[in-house]
């Protein structure tokens, strides 16, 4: 009782849990963009699912701080197989586990971001052969791959945060529990709106080439990469208001609309 009637504690909370909402923004992009295809039945099962998971996955690894904190060490350099000698260089490219968690993560989101775009934009052959491609469970693993990387980002930022363990749980469930409520809203906004969803495509490819230079040891400033999306995000809005209702979107391939069985 003493603790919660700390106001430290109280300042910590909030503050932790509103850059976990942020830091999860990008999570509700790629669970939203890889939920939409599935049959419009199965949308909403697959987006709390992964977010469940995501919550699990975080609340996990908290419990496991101190095997965190061993993934900061080198386990090999990649200077050594290529014979670089310059010791700056060799430390580098001391590989640490969390390093190589991020390269891996960024490899497979610059590849999923990039597949996601072309399937989007190719031809009404190669549609055909998309479809019946996506299961529920294919769908989810993806999601949980993803989870595991951001979690680990979302992680080591409660750590920096908070010195309190529960403040850091409650801070991660509050902010998967806000986003389960307005995952749906986002989706639909993306969804709908074909132009965002390119977009969002973007943020998920830059935020993949940010993982990978983070797992490189050359830091881009997340403050940089916000900016830059907000900046994005407002400029479409104003394109879509300036366009309003009158003009008819853009149809990307192979997407599956919530409002596809009302017109049955």
């Amino acid at each position: 009782m003493e603790m919660l009637s700390n106001p430290e504690i109280w300042i910590s909370l909030i503050t932790l849990t509103v850059l976990e909402i942020v830091l999860g923004i990008d999570n509700i992009i790629f669970i939203s963009i890889l939920s939409g295809k599935l049959p419009v039945s199965e949308q909403k099962k697959a987006r709390q699912l992964g977010l469940g998971l995501a919550m699990i996955t975080r609340v996990l690894l908290l419990l496991s701080l101190s095997w965190i904190m061993t993934l900061t060490s080198p386990i090999f350099n990649a200077g050594d197989w290529i014979g670089i000698k310059n010791e700056e260089w060799l430390e580098k490219l001391a590989i640490s586990g969390r390093d190589l968690i991020l390269i891996v993560g960024g490899l497979f989101l610059i590849y999923k971001s990039t597949s996601e775009i072309h399937e989007k934009l190719e031809g009404e052959e190669h549609q055909q052969d998309a479809k019946g491609a996506h299961s529920f469970w294919g769908v989810i693993t993806q999601i949980l791959l993803l989870d595991i990387v951001f979690s680990l980002d979302s992680v080591i930022t409660a750590v920096g945060m908070a010195s309190e363990i529960f403040v850091m749980i409650a801070a991660v469930v509050i902010a998967v529990i806000i986003m389960m409520i307005s995952s749906g809203g986002i989706s639909r906004f993306v969804n709908d709106h074909p132009t965002v969803k390119m977009l969002a495509l973007s943020f998920l490819l830059l935020i993949g080439v940010s993982l990978l230079a983070e797992g490189f040891e050359q830091h881009i400033p997340k403050g940089y990469i916000y900016f830059a999306m907000a900046f994005s995000v407002l400029v479409e809005m104003l394109n879509l208001k300036m366009k309003g209702k009158a003009e008819k979107p853009v149809q990307l391939r192979n997407e599956a609309h919530p409002d596809a069985e009302t017109h049955k």
